[in-house]
């Protein structure tokens, strides 16, 4: 049998690009997207010198035509996806709700939500004709309860989870897998981001504790997805060791 085919969303940095990494090399053939053709061209480069066989889509998941395009256009011998990593997500300010910025929310919303559910749209119903494949879509700890300036991310994440158990209901008669990652404190581009680029907010936020690296999540999603065929990974948890919840850190 061909080499399985892993499709990471959100692939051109942080979790999205420790999980190319990984797939890779365990054999994978990866189809990687993002927004930013440059950072795709860097991995796609990186994994093709190591041996690896690689698909490079640029296209936002907020853009349901252009990511439609994109799937229904996969050449015939990437059609047949086995895993699918929905990592593509994003935290924007720390505002209180009432002081939240409009633009903001809707790019969360869009992005982590509504893309989430674009692609699983777009590749699940291939698996559950196919009678295989694994959703790992790539939550938070801020899911499970909301903290202080989180409000519509939090709630972002506790929509994952919920999108995650639903969609694991309606395959159930099939045997397509679905996994919800939640990682806690992870040192990437993630507080760059919710900072609008402000690297000494972004700094400050790992400060005093060993935080999680994407190859940390990444070796948990690798994981989930070659369990035993009878074995589905429903949910996990990682937190960093001084993290006791998504807001309790014990700083050093």
């Amino acid at each position: 049998m061909e080499n399985k085919i892993a499709l990471i969303t959100g692939a051109t940095s942080g979790i999205g690009r420790a999980c190319a990494r990984k797939f890779a090399k365990a054999g994978y053939r990866v189809i990687l997207t993002g927004r930013r053709a440059d950072k795709l061209a860097e991995i796609e480069s990186e994994l093709l010198a190591e041996g690896a066989e690689v698909l490079i889509l640029i296209f936002d998941v907020r853009d349901r035509n252009a990511a439609t395009l994109a799937i229904e256009g996969l050449p015939q011998e990437w059609k047949e996806v086995d895993v699918l990593v929905n990592n593509a997500g994003l935290a924007l300010g720390l505002e209180p709700e009432y002081e939240g910025d409009y633009d903001d929310w809707d790019t969360m919303i869009d992005t982590n939500i509504k893309g989430l559910l674009t692609m699983t749209r777009l590749v699940v119903p291939g698996m559950v004709a196919r009678e295989r494949g694994h959703v790992i879509n790539i939550g938070s700890v801020a899911g499970d309860a909301a903290y202080a300036g989180g409000n519509v991310y939090c709630a972002t994440k506790a929509a994952v989870k919920t999108i995650s158990d639903g969609l694991r209901i309606d395959v159930a008669d099939s045997n397509v897998k679905v996994t919800n990652v939640k990682p806690g404190l992870v040192e990437t581009e993630f507080s760059k981001v919710r900072f609008h680029g402000d690297e000494q907010r972004a700094d400050n936020v790992y400060k005093g504790i060993s935080p999680l690296t994407g190859d940390d999540i990444a070796d948990v999603v690798l994981y989930a997805a070659q369990a035993p065929a009878h074995v589905q990974i429903a949910e996990v948890l990682v937190l960093a060791t001084h993290q006791g919840s998504g807001s309790v850190i014990c700083r050093h």
